[in-house]
């Protein structure tokens, strides 16, 4: 009696039995689940291909468009979204660094390169009447006068193509010229003088396109006033006609010194100097 007793409790309960069964592979609820899963991959395979050529919202013909869309912006999908996330905020600081960014994104969308403008005046006084319209100032080959815009924003220069008019040197001083604005200038062939004095939106970025806008006789161009580091001079060695490059202060760094030495070494007619004894003449 002793010996069956010791047997009873040796042998396993009901409960143990189940739970121990559940842990067991089943061959049969493994099927379901990899049939589950490999429906739902197929699932959103199509759905991503249905997504994926589906034409957005805005952009099918029968939709209705604003006239404002001109302003509107590619990204206003993740705009909106990350406006959403964000707490309420309608300070005047708030308020103000909202109209701000506006007014630069409708700006830098006005200021893009227009091939139809070059096609009709060709690049010279397709580059001459982008700069005029915005306070800037023009001279063309054997013409000493400098070309500007009056106050009512008018200028006379033809509004087609004419051969007679070379652009020798430009003036955007004080101007508010954007990255996208630079591809304005370009292939200006003729081209001996570009001032960038004081315009705070140009950067490296800036310098790097206007270094390869094509100009092969241009030889003073004025940066001072800018945003440029050292780490976009280097990318002037393009300019290989260049012989004045005009800087806040060359020695306002040992890694601006640097790359002015280098430059002046890449280009043995180079003469770089501060603006001060530039613009302290004028």
């Amino acid at each position: 009696m002793l010996l069956a007793g010791q047997l009873r409790r040796l042998q396993p309960s009901a409960v143990v039995l189940r739970r121990f069964a559940a842990t067991l592979p089943n061959n049969t609820s493994e099927a379901e689940v990899s049939a589950t899963v490999k429906r739902i991959r197929e699932e959103l395979s199509q759905d991503k291909q249905q997504l994926r050529w589906r034409t957005p919202i805005g952009d099918r013909p029968q939709d209705w468009n604003s006239k404002l869309k001109l302003f509107s912006n590619s990204e206003q999908t993740s705009d909106f979204i990350v406006m959403m996330q964000r707490p309420i905020d309608l300070s005047p600081k708030t308020v103000k660094q909202w109209w701000h960014k506006r007014q630069e994104t409708i700006e830098r969308h006005m200021q893009q390169f227009i091939p139809e403008r070059h096609k009709i005046l060709g690049p010279e006084l397709a580059a001459a009447h982008f700069i005029l319209y915005r306070g800037g100032a023009a001279k063309f080959l054997n013409d000493p006068k400098w070309h500007r815009a009056s106050a009512e924003g008018e200028f006379s220069l033809p509004n087609k193509y004419d051969t007679s008019f070379k652009l020798e040197a430009l003036r955007c001083d004080n101007m508010q010229l954007y990255y996208e604005g630079l591809e304005n200038l370009r292939c200006l062939e003729h081209l001996k003088f570009l001032s960038l004095h004081n315009i705070k939106t140009i950067d490296d970025w800036c310098l790097d396109r206007v270094s390869g806008s094509e100009f092969p006789r241009l030889e003073v161009l004025d940066i001072s006033g800018t945003n440029i580091t050292y780490n976009g001079l280097a990318c002037l060695y393009r300019l290989s006609q260049l012989k004045l490059l005009i800087l806040d202060d060359p020695k306002q760094s040992l890694e601006m010194e640097l790359s002015a030495a280098m430059l002046e070494a890449a280009l043995p007619a180079l003469k770089i100097v501060a603006a001060n004894t530039i613009h302290s003449m004028e």
